[in-house]
């Protein structure tokens, strides 16, 4: 790949300044994953990805997504792959994660009310319940599958509860936020109609709830967003579809294999999930240490507006970059021993998992409670806890985590 521009202030161009190779994606493994990285990011703030340059110091990947010189790349990964029109380019193109500049910052104005943390701690209750639920189901054997058995199933109920849906349509939803969460993939060209028809599917669903909310508002998120408002600008049919895709998105696959990967990460470091389940008032600061050490979203997308000096190298107009959250959370200039997972860390900066800058993640008060809780139920009722066979991750370039994680514990009396 080249993109021919001239150098800011005499710096090269990053595609010509002899920077490291970083290749990682063919990997399952997490540990050698953070050891490639590593040791890319051991010889400069910079490596050449496969899909072009990664990101890889704390203070570069904060600086860069919160600059407004980088943008989320309209459409995210399909343009990538050579679609830039049609309809599911339009639906992706026209989604909150994509957009920039005043339209962004309308909808976020419009919502970010239905998004604080007093909002979200009204799902306390239940999030210990639906994970409490979970586990006892296997409490008294001794072992389960962490990924089948508890995580795929865990973060629907939730949503569902904060969008005021019935309960039983949550394996609806699930199998929709499935299909249309392909959408991130790359190989989306083979996934276009079965993308496409859940979607649709999920419009009818929203657009009845809707019309059923126009007539009696309730206490839930989507009564919250209908009811919208900022100086008579509301939310159209159009958006509000928009957001309850891109709250099913955000919020459901992300949460199953954060939990994984963080029960997973403790598995290697046993006492600190036995601590957790004599102290469950750390769960807090176990969430924010289990989102900095394993984050299953490696990296966040940005395309370089403008030509850009970054670290003595100049980025050109046009350039997709990856800022390589993992990179930055383990950063030995910011993090003492980075790679030990430890929930008493204290006076460390914050972790960039879930961003910077205009799309800070709306939901990340939610995402900390749901990981919270549920780790503290499961370090409470599964102590003791080991893993009982193979491992292996998704790759990781996309949403990562266990595809599978047969854990065994100490068995209820």
């Amino acid at each position: 790949m080249t993109i021919e521009s001239q150098p800011v202030d005499g710096c090269s161009n990053v595609f010509a300044a002899g920077l490291p190779a970083l290749a990682y994606e063919q990997s399952d493994d997490p540990a050698e994953v953070h050891r490639l990285i590593a040791a890319a990011r051991s010889q400069g703030p910079i490596a050449m990805g496969t899909h072009g340059p990664e990101l890889l110091t704390y203070d570069l990947v904060r600086s860069v997504l919160r600059d407004p010189r980088f943008r989320v790349p309209q459409g995210m990964f399909l343009a990538s792959q050579g679609i830039t029109s049609g309809p599911l380019w339009n639906r992706v193109a026209t989604n909150l994660i994509s957009l920039d500049g005043e339209e962004h910052h309308r909808l976020r104005r419009l919502i970010a009310r239905a998004f604080t943390p007093r909002g979200t701690a009204r799902l306390r209750a239940t999030v210990v319940d639906v994970m409490t639920e979970l586990v006892d189901r296997h409490a008294s054997q001794g072992h389960c599958e962490v990924v089948a058995d508890i995580a795929r199933k865990y973060p629907i109920p939730i949503i569902c509860a904060l969008l005021g849906t019935p309960s039983e349509d949550w394996e609806s939803f699930s199998t929709w936020t499935d299909d249309i969460f392909r959408v991130f993939s790359w190989d989306v060209a083979d996934q276009q109609e079965r993308i496409l028809t859940a979607w649709q599917e999920l419009d009818d669903y929203v657009d009845a709830m809707v019309a059923d909310r126009r007539h009696t508002l309730t206490d839930d998120l989507l009564s919250d967003l209908i009811r919208a408002e900022d100086d008579g600008d509301r939310l159209s049919a159009d958006e509000l579809r928009m957001l309850v895709a891109g709250l099913l998105m955000a919020g459901t696959d992300t949460t199953r294999n954060q939990l994984a990967a963080s029960v997973f990460a403790m598995c290697g470091h046993p006492d600190q999930w036995s601590l957790l389940g004599r102290r469950p008032e750390l769960a807090a600061a176990a969430a924010e240490e289990v989102f900095r050490h394993s984050p299953v979203a490696i990296g966040m997308l940005r395309t370089a507006t403008e030509d850009v000096e970054l670290a003595g190298v100049t980025i050109p107009a046009g350039t997709l970059v990856v800022a390589n959250l993992a990179s930055a959370n383990r950063d030995p200039e910011i993090f003492e021993s980075p790679e030990r997972l430890d929930i008493t860390r204290e006076g460390a900066p914050a972790m960039v998992t879930f961003g910077g800058g205009m799309h800070y993640c709306l939901g990340s008060h939610l995402a900390r409670l749901e990981i919270a809780e549920g780790l503290a139920v499961m370090a409470q009722r599964m102590p003791d806890i080991r893993l009982n066979g193979p491992a292996p991750w998704k790759p990781p370039t996309a949403l990562s985590g266990p595809v599978t994680l047969p854990i065994a514990f100490e068995a209820a009396a």
